[in-house]
């Protein structure tokens, strides 16, 4: 990755951001264009011109770019989120585009696409799922048959359809996989080739500001240099490179999306009245719709974080586990907060006039694209369960002996009780072991819920004390201080105590009639979880104060 920017510039691109949104993305524009189920072409050019130069950040300093690093990337993407999901979806897929280029390509052939989207603000689209291929890239259909003169290749016929295409209408350049003779193949297309067009949008439930549609290609030419790299059969490898990176993508949109709802239902809650006293004062309320989803929000943001530094340090490979966890947690907990806003706002947050309910339907997507929610649980569980055979369960007995020593330094931050979820994650797996319970698909998609939400409380956990120590990164959200984070982390570490020990040992029970529930509960911590959410509706009201500004 780039070498990322100064906290400076970053403060200044997020503030040309807030400028561009007060000046052209309202709330009642933002409305209006849903309600019309239309792409804003010209807001989103203006976007990607000298007006704000968006992609600049995406793009490496050696092509015209800022060589914004996954961190920053990770920050943008959630405030743009925060105002649109349908325009983030645009920014995204251009970016989602290039990869290929950026992870396969010549460096001639970086340069030129690169510097072109540097210079000329184009739009990209990322042709890869079909129709009845969906996410498995390995069931492709389209093809792509080599053309030759005097016995060399000089270009490629393809032919074939593509499917859920952002920004598939619009774009200017196509990064399409097909069925070379070698196997799977990354090309570059641009707009107007003959033979290739793109179909009508599709009439979707949500995002709808994002231009989506099926590409269809009838024996479409291409020259031999638009083939991504030197050779063929290198797409699904070159596809699996980025998917840490972008699954962090799609998690800030998450997280962006559900805090816009939320950051509409706290005022909301101080302005309503209801039984002679505003609704930011009944603690059932403000708990059950407002705090619950914030803790969940800033679950995935940790985890974020540490994956976006990893994956800036380019030393921990390419992390498509963590990418694939960052995105189940916070697109999961951005669908609930927003979901939970509706039902703040009570009858008007069911009315278009709102603008959560176009966040919640927007939102929804998130926890599809890139990988639905259920691809994410399977590929999480399958990476940790490789790790808990290989370490002989020691996995997760590590992180919770490191959780115990974190919390021997800083015993405010809850990691005494991540660690409870950490050693009941390594029992549950082991009693699937030995009861060969991972051939069932529902135990492996549940794992993989636990193992997330474990892993997320540790993350959060390691949060809180950096925030102590004041080792936070610079360009870290610190929305809520200190002890709020501190907080926050004790209320989410509680949460994942007692899924992993009580759901994750009812899910082996469930797989396994002759297991002992109450051995397995005793040895999985549930007791010690039960015991841990002693204080909890204190945090809960500590985290409230802090939403409230009553802190």
């Amino acid at each position: 990755m780039p070498q990322g920017l100064d906290l400076e510039t970053l403060n200044m691109i997020l503030s040309a951001i807030n400028d561009f949104a007060e000046g052209e993305l309202d709330d009642e524009t933002l409305i209006d264009l849903d309600a019309r189920d239309e792409y804003p072409a010209d807001i989103v050019r203006r976007m990607g011109s000298d007006e704000l130069g968006i992609q600049l950040l995406f793009i490496d300093e050696a092509h015209g770019g800022m060589g914004g690093n996954a961190y920053d990337v990770y920050r943008v993407c959630e405030r743009i989120a925060r105002i649109d999901l349908g325009i983030a979806t645009s920014v995204l897929a251009t970016f989602l585009g290039s990869d290929p280029i950026l992870m396969g390509g010549t460096p001639e052939q970086q340069h030129h696409w690169m510097s072109r989207i540097a210079n000329e603000g184009l739009l990209m689209a990322y042709g890869a799922t079909e129709a009845e291929a969906g996410s498995d890239l390995g069931s492709l259909k389209t093809v792509a048959v080599p053309v030759e003169e005097d016995g060399k290749v000089v270009g490629y016929r393809i032919s074939g359809q593509k499917q859920w295409i952002s920004n598939g209408g619009v774009a200017d350049l196509y990064s399409i996989l097909a069925n070379a003779p070698g196997g799977p193949t990354w090309f570059i297309l641009e707009k107007g080739a003959e033979g290739f067009e793109a179909a009508a949008p599709e009439h979707k439930h949500g995002i709808r500001l994002s231009n989506t549609a099926a590409l269809y290609l009838d024996d479409v030419y291409v020259d031999l240099s638009t083939l991504v790299g030197t050779e063929e059969g290198q797409g699904l490898w070159q596809a699996q490179l980025v998917f840490g990176y972008t699954r962090l993508m799609v998690a800030a949109f998450g997280l962006g999306g559900g805090w816009a709802a939320l950051d509409r239902a706290i005022p909301y809650s101080v302005e309503r009245i209801q039984a002679g006293s505003p609704l930011s004062e009944k603690q059932g309320y403000v708990h059950k719709l407002i705090v619950n989803h914030a803790v969940a929000l800033e679950a995935g943001r940790a985890y974020i974080e540490e994956t976006a530094e990893r994956i800036d340090e380019g030393t921990h490979g390419t992390l498509n586990t963590e990418g694939a966890i960052a995105k189940y947690i916070s697109t999961e907990a951005g669908n609930d907060a927003a979901e939970a806003s509706i039902q703040a706002l009570g009858g008007y947050g069911y009315t278009h006039d709102y603008m959560v309910e176009k966040i919640k339907r927007d939102v929804r997507i998130t926890t599809i694209y890139e990988g639905t929610s259920e691809i994410m649980e399977m590929t999480i569980a399958r990476d940790r369960w490789q790790q808990h055979l290989k370490t002989q369960g020691g996995y997760y007995r590590d992180l919770a002996a490191d959780l115990t020593s974190l919390h021997a330094r800083h015993p405010q931050v809850g990691a005494d009780i991540a660690a409870i979820a950490a050693r009941g994650l390594s029992v549950i797996m082991e009693a699937a072991r030995v009861g060969r319970l991972t051939r069932n698909q529902h135990v492996l998609l549940q794992l993989g819920k636990l193992i997330a939400t474990a892993e997320c409380a540790a993350a959060l956990a390691r949060r809180a004390a950096r925030a102590e120590q004041g080792a936070l990164d610079p360009k870290a959200d610190t929305r809520f201080g200190i002890s709020g984070i501190a907080a926050v982390s004790r209320i989410y570490a509680r949460k994942a105590a007692l899924m992993v020990t009580g759901d994750g040992v009812g899910l082996m029970v469930s797989a396994d009639k002759s297991a002992d529930a109450a051995a397995m509960s005793a040895a999985a911590g549930a007791p010690e979880a039960l015991a841990a959410q002693a204080g909890g509706l204190a945090d809960a009201d500590q985290v409230a104060d802090v939403l409230y500004g009553r802190a």
